[in-house]
C-alpha cells in the first residue's frame, strides 16, 4: 500500500473540513488551477456538507501567470500554506528555471509536517526539487519525461501513465490528467459515491485509470463509428453478469483481438481491465450505499466471491471491505459480512 494512502485523513481537525491549498507562482499555468479550483474549492450544498476548505496563496502579491495572460492579485501569502492538509505545488513550463527558494522551502515543511503533496503536469519538478521524490514514483508529461529523468536520476519516473499514487505525494501528467487526479483524491478522500457526484458537475468521466497511457494515437477510423460509447454503456447496466472479454467483441461485432486493440486506442487500457475497475467502482458504491453482505456485493457488482471483492478492493484502494464502509458507508456498521 503506498505511504500514507489509508490514515492520512486522521490527523486533520475535526472542527472543519480536509483543507486544500493550491499555491501559485511566478508562471504558473491557469488551467491546472482551474481544475484545482473547480474540484476542491467550489461549494456543493446539494451534499449537506462541506468536502475542502480550500484557498489559494502565492509567493508575492502581484502573480503574473503563465505567458503573461493576466495577473492574478488578492489571494493569501504563502504563510497560508502552512496548515494546509493538502498542498497543490506550483507547475509551469518553463520547467529548466529553478523554483523560488522560498516556495520549496514551504513544501518541505508540508511534507515535513504530514502534508500530502500534489503536483500537476510540471508539478512534479517542484516536489523533486525540493528533494522530496528521490526513491520514489513519480508523473510528469511526456514532452518533459527525457529532461526530467537527467535531472533527476533518483527518482523512479512513470512516463507513460496519466498519474502517481504513491501516498502522500500525488503527481498527474499533463493538463487534462490534473481533472483525473483531482476526482481520484475525492475518491480516495470521500469514496466513490461523491467522487461520482463531482464528476457530474464537471461533465467528466468518472474514473480513468491512473495506469492508463498519457498519450494515445487514435488514427482516422476505418469504418463509420468505431466509437465504443456504446459498448462501454452497454456494458456498464450489465456489470453482475458473467461477461466475457469474447462477449464484449460478439457486441462489437468484431474479434477479441479488434476490440483489444480499440480498447488500447482509445482508452489506453486492455477490456478485462476496464470491466474489472468498473465492477470495483460499482462495488466501492453498494458498500457506501449501505450493502452489509459480502457476498451480495461480490455477485452484483460482478466480482463473483468475497475472497476476489478483498483482494480486488484492497488492490484499488488500500482498504478492506470493511475498513472501506467504515470510511466511506452511511450505514455506519462496523463489518461486512459474508
Amino acid at each position: 500500500m503506498p505511504k500514507g494512502s489509508s490514515h492520512h485523513l486522521a490527523h486533520r481537525s475535526s472542527h472543519r473540513p480536509h483543507r486544500v491549498v493550491l499555491l501559485v507562482d511566478e508562471n504558473s499555468n491557469p488551467f491546472e488551477m482551474s481544475c484545482a479550483i473547480e474540484i476542491f474549492g467550489l461549494r456543493r450544498p446539494e451534499l449537506g456538507r462541506e468536502l475542502y476548505d480550500f484557498r489559494l496563496c502565492a509567493a508575492a502579491p502581484h502573480t503574473r501567470m503563465r505567458d503573461g495572460f493576466f495577473t492574478l492579485t488578492g489571494v493569501a501569502g504563502l504563510e497560508a500554506a502552512e496548515d494546509a492538509d493538502t498542498l497543490i505545488v506550483p507547475n509551469r513550463p518553463d520547467t529548466g528555471t529553478p523554483r523560488a527558494p522560498r516556495v520549496l522551502d514551504v513544501v518541505r515543511r508540508a511534507h515535513a509536517r504530514g502534508a500530502r503533496l500534489v503536483g500537476f503536469c510540471s508539478g512534479a519538478f517542484t516536489i523533486a526539487e525540493a528533494g522530496l521524490l528521490d526513491g520514489r514514483r513519480a508523473a510528469c508529461h511526456w514532452m518533459w519525461a527525457e529532461s526530467f529523468r537527467s535531472r533527476f536520476p533518483g527518482v523512479r519516473l512513470e512516463p507513460d501513465v496519466l498519474f502517481v499514487d504513491d501516498g502522500d505525494i500525488l503527481t498527474a501528467s499533463g493538463s487534462a490528467s490534473a481533472l483525473d487526479l483531482g476526482l481520484h483524491v475525492v475518491r480516495r478522500d470521500h469514496g466513490a459515491e461523491i467522487a461520482n457526484h463531482v464528476s457530474r458537475r464537471l461533465v467528466f468521466a468518472a474514473h480513468r485509470d491512473g495506469g492508463q497511457r498519457q498519450f494515445v494515437e487514435r488514427p482516422l477510423p476505418r469504418v463509420r463509428d468505431e466509437s465504443l460509447g456504446p459498448l462501454l454503456a452497454w456494458a456498464q447496466e450489465r456489470l453482475g453478469e458473467p461477461l466475457t472479454v469474447a462477449e464484449l467483441a460478439a457486441r462489437a461485432r468484431v474479434s477479441p483481438a479488434t476490440l483489444h486493440r480499440r480498447f488500447r486506442a482509445q482508452l489506453g487500457t486492455t477490456p478485462l481491465a476496464w470491466l474489472t475497475g468498473e465492477r470495483v467502482a460499482l462495488a466501492c458504491r453498494l458498500i457506501e450505499r449501505g450493502e452489509e453482505r459480502l457476498d451480495v456485493v461480490a455477485a452484483r457488482s460482478g466480482l463473483g466471491t468475497a475472497a476476489n471483492l478483498r483482494a480486488r478492493l484492497r488492490r484499488a484502494t488500500g482498504l478492506s471491505p470493511s475498513a472501506y464502509r467504515r470510511r466511506f458507508g452511511t450505514g455506519g456498521g462496523e463489518a461486512l459480512v459474508s
